[in-house]
């Protein structure tokens, strides 16, 4: 899982997207949202914030059909995730 999540922050970071062979954002999002205990039972969405990104942490707006989080992905450590309300 550590992977895909360092694989994904990688490639945003260097301004790449992801390529079609590999696994899509919103599986990666919602998997790291699943590890830490927040419900998602099926990843609708995931588009990037970027009034609250910076360039070396991406953070994301994951839509899920229960819920919904922005997610920062931190290199080497947890998630951070906050449910949004709506």
């Amino acid at each position: 899982m550590k992977s895909r999540l360092l694989l994904l922050t990688a490639a945003v970071a260097l301004g790449g997207g992801v390529q079609a062979q590999e696994i899509p954002p919103t599986k990666i999002i919602a998997d790291q949202v699943r590890d830490q205990g927040y419900a998602c039972n099926e990843a609708r969405d995931v588009e990037r914030d970027p009034a609250y990104s910076r360039p070396d942490e991406p953070v994301w707006i994951l839509k899920c059909d229960n819920a919904a989080y922005r997610v920062r992905l931190v290199p080497g450590t947890a998630a951070k995730i906050e449910r949004l309300d709506g």
